[in-house]
């Protein structure tokens, strides 16, 4: 159980509808916690389907943007790096929520640690290929495309974007991402870093190297996974073993 005042971290919800069991479980979770969190650390792909939404948040994704307003009333800290399904957060949660952006991942402190925080889909440097299509996909003509497009046709491909990446995912076969996220990670905690944390991979990971420590956040899609970090020490949790 989460006590007062925590710092939480999130990753890889990937949501969709407000029907979902993925996107209610995420809602009842954050309203249980809503007095205890001190900051809200997103690491990537918590939608589905996030790119360049202007001043206006998707209808599916008001809900839980509501719920982030009342955090964010409640002081609650906002922190986002950005996903390979979810960019260009813009305003919404630059202005609105006061949202830290960090659109390649970045440093933070916290609890006098500092901390290295990756979504995970640029851990991989040997994968030129998806590098070349990231930074076209990022770039000024696509993020002004992206706005002049309607939003019943973005979503409307983005469904079809979306089952075809659940369809992806579910014929994968497992790959073990642990070699590839503890080399970065001991790089990271040689440049002097206390804490490494990623997302993307879906596979809950925590390992102590060299005297820092690595968390990989898992899912929230099926494995509910979250991280919680506490008087200098961060923890992998599963909502599930409590419900």
């Amino acid at each position: 159980m989460i006590r007062a005042m925590k710092d939480l971290f999130l990753a890889d919800a990937h949501l969709l509808d407000p029907a979902d069991s993925n996107y209610r479980a995420l809602l009842d979770f954050l309203s249980q916690q809503a007095h205890s969190i001190r900051n809200l650390v997103i690491l990537g792909d918590l939608f589905e389907f996030w790119i360049g939404a202007g001043n206006s948040a998707p209808p599916r994704y008001r809900p839980l943007l509501s719920l982030f307003e009342e955090l964010h009333r409640r002081g609650v800290r906002f922190t986002y790096v950005e996903g390979n399904h979810d960019f260009h957060l813009g305003p919404l949660f630059r202005d609105g929520l006061q949202c830290t952006i960090l659109p390649d991942g970045g440093s933070i402190e916290l609890d006098g640690l500092r901390i290295h925080l990756a979504h995970g889909d640029l851990i991989n440097r040997y994968d030129t290929a998806y590098r070349r299509w990231r930074a076209f996909v990022r770039s000024r003509f696509m993020r002004q495309l992206a706005g002049m497009v309607p939003m019943q046709v973005s979503w409307a491909v983005a469904r079809v974007l979306s089952r075809r990446s659940q369809r992806k995912r579910s014929r994968r076969p497992f790959f073990d991402a642990t070699r590839l996220l503890t080399d970065y990670a001991r790089e990271r905690i040689a440049e002097g870093h206390d804490l490494v944390v990623t997302g993307h991979y879906h596979q809950p990971l925590q390992l102590d190297l060299n005297g820092g420590r690595l968390v990989a956040l898992g899912d929230w899609i099926t494995q509910r996974s979250y991280a919680v970090l506490e008087d200098g020490e961060m923890q992998l949790f599963d909502w599930r073993d409590s419900h």
